[in-house]
């Protein structure tokens, strides 16, 4: 920055722009001071506030200095432009604080090589002028100033909480000041007491409202906030509501848009870009990502409880939440969990904090599938409080017995399954099993559903005994309710095949198969997952019999013959 005010061919223009509170007034202080004394402008800095009339405030300046004067009959502008002509000839610093529109300062600017312009903005200025964006501190940093302030060692001795209430300040100076000057004035307040402080009151606790005479700047966090919430319009103001409903991460655009569907996407993507981006209330992070400010988010949300539309916003981020956990797969594959890890985040806020706006049939939606997500990684320590939260959420809200709490319990026990712990699963497999048969009836698929689950707990423990009759049960149920060419016939005909196949019985097994994956075939085509599987699951039972010599057991249907062909030959080469 320093720079580019250096610059000899022409009148430089540079502007200090970030957030409210991010210290652009007090670089611009301490950047003055420094180089007034090093004499760097020798004509002088001329500091003026650019919320109050600025051509007044330069008439009254200059009338101070020993300069010539204008005519009494000038206009407050022909005077601003003389003396700036008549101004002495060495450099000057000339600084405009706060500026809030350019275009209406611009024509009161000195035009001369010998002054150099600073600005200081919330606003992202555009060519010709210097933007020099200013951002939040660093951790380092932010410990580093709170130490400046608070002199009694209690930074360094509470050093995990002044971290945690760092990261809750989002590194913002004016908040770190603040928080700095209250320690200061009250040494017997443990950091630990100021955080359940910040967390109980948020922005209106009072170690975030207090200026104090010695701070250069004169404002509170949410009355610097203020200042850029004012000029926002009702539909900038309604964006930043519905943003401050989003979990404190990227997010992606497509999601906002989709909870505004009445909007026409170029009016917002109009005041995204033209308001808070260039108010620097939202940050770009990439392409078609967004993320706001720890304590914007929470200036935003205090704003959204005012509104009038607060519950019909968040019923509508709920929908969408669900809708889009409709999209995600239980088994994800790599591209899934690119496309929609940046959607977690956002699912883990409306399960958490939103879930009394989310329908019944959709409450345990986010947690389930934020669950089956990880689970589908392998990741079952992520997996685990989910599926947990799931359960409980479902239990409050809609009762004990309720087929919500029997499907949380299904999914549940499936992960301890997975992870080995038989006997933690079993419980609630069988508890599962009569909600389900009690609410729904003994016939309902999700009955068939659970004794399948609970059958194939019994064949991983070795209790194939104990599992046939409920896959046989689970058979009959689905061949009644769901039809006999159903692909969840498949899927109970192959649970039993595989059964068979671990207890040796081919000839039980085979006809099995080849009748499940005629239904795999002619319903879900040749080439889909399940398809494939099923057969490579028929070519192990094939290649099995092979080996012991007893392919006599094995019927003469065409495909058993074929791919017995196969087989050998492979075996051959």
């Amino acid at each position: 920055m320093h720079k580019v005010l250096q610059g000899e061919n022409a009148v430089a223009i540079s502007a200090i722009s970030g957030m409210g509170g991010i210290g652009k007034t007090e670089l611009a202080v301490q950047y003055a001071w420094e180089h007034l004394a090093q004499k760097t402008y020798p004509g002088g800095v001329v500091w003026l506030k650019a919320r109050e009339d600025v051509a007044t405030q330069i008439v009254l300046f200059a009338r101070s200095l020993p300069m010539p004067q204008p005519h009494d009959d000038f206009e407050l502008a022909e005077k601003v432009k003389f003396y700036w002509r008549n101004w002495q000839d060495a450099k000057t610093l000339v600084i405009l604080d706060d500026v809030q529109n350019y275009g209406a300062i611009k024509p009161l600017l000195p035009v001369d090589p010998r002054f150099k312009i600073l600005l200081t903005t919330r606003w992202r200025l555009q060519s010709p002028v210097q933007d020099f964006e200013i951002k939040v501190l660093s951790e380092e940093k932010a410990i580093e100033l709170l130490r400046a302030i608070v002199f009694d060692g209690r930074i360094d001795q509470q050093i995990d909480e002044a971290k945690r209430i760092c990261q809750w300040l989002g590194y913002l100076p004016l908040g770190l000041e603040l928080v700095g000057r209250y320690l200061a004035r009250k040494p017997d307040t443990s950091l630990a007491t100021l955080w359940q402080r910040l967390q109980d009151k948020k922005l209106n606790a009072k170690a975030l409202k207090d200026a104090v005479p010695e701070m250069p700047a004169i404002l509170g966090v949410t009355a610097a906030f203020e200042l850029s919430w004012d000029v926002l319009d009702e539909l900038a103001q309604q964006l930043t509501a519905l943003l401050s409903l989003f979990a404190l991460a990227e997010i992606p655009w497509t999601l906002v848009e989709a909870c505004l569907p009445e909007e026409d996407p170029e009016a917002l993507e109009d005041r995204r870009d033209e308001s808070l981006v260039s108010l620097h209330l939202l940050v770009r992070t990439g392409q078609g990502t967004y993320q706001l400010h720890q304590l914007l988010r929470e200036f935003f949300a205090a704003k959204r409880a005012e509104m009038a539309v607060d519950e019909e916003m968040k019923q509508a981020f709920c929908r969408v939440m669900s809708a889009v956990a409709d999209q995600m797969p239980i088994n994800p594959t790599r591209s899934q969990i690119e496309q929609f890890a940046p959607v977690i985040p956002h699912l883990k806020e409306v399960a958490d904090t939103l879930h009394p706006w989310l329908t019944d049939a959709d409450v345990i939606k986010p947690s389930t599938r934020i669950a089956q997500f990880y689970e589908g990684q392998a990741a079952y320590a992520e997996a685990l409080p989910w599926y947990q939260h799931s359960l409980e959420i479902a239990e409050t809200r809609l009762g004990a017995e309720h087929p919500h709490v029997a499907t949380s319990l299904n999914n549940l026990a499936g992960l301890y399954q997975s992870q080995g712990r038989y006997s933690e699963a079993e419980p609630l497999y069988l508890r599962a099993l009569a909600i389900y048969e009690q609410q729904l009836g003994a016939d309902h698929p999700d009955v068939a559903t659970s004794l399948n689950n609970l059958a194939g707990l019994y064949e991983s423990q070795g209790r194939t005994s104990e599992a046939e009759p409920l896959f046989l049960r689970a058979l009959a149920i689905r061949e009644q309710q769901l039809g006999a060419d159903h692909p969840d016939v498949a899927t109970s005909l192959n649970n039993l095949t595989l059964l068979y196949k671990s207890q040796g019985r081919t000839s039980e097994a085979e006809p099995l198969y080849l009748r499940a994956l005629a239904i795999l075939v002619e319903k879900l085509g040749d080439n889909h997952p399940n398809t494939q599987t099923g057969r490579q699951n028929f070519r192990f039972l094939l290649q099995q019999v092979i080996q012991a010599g007893q392919t006599a057991q094995l019927s003469e249907h065409p495909l058993t013959q074929k791919l017995i062909q196969q087989l050998q030959m492979q075996n051959q080469e």
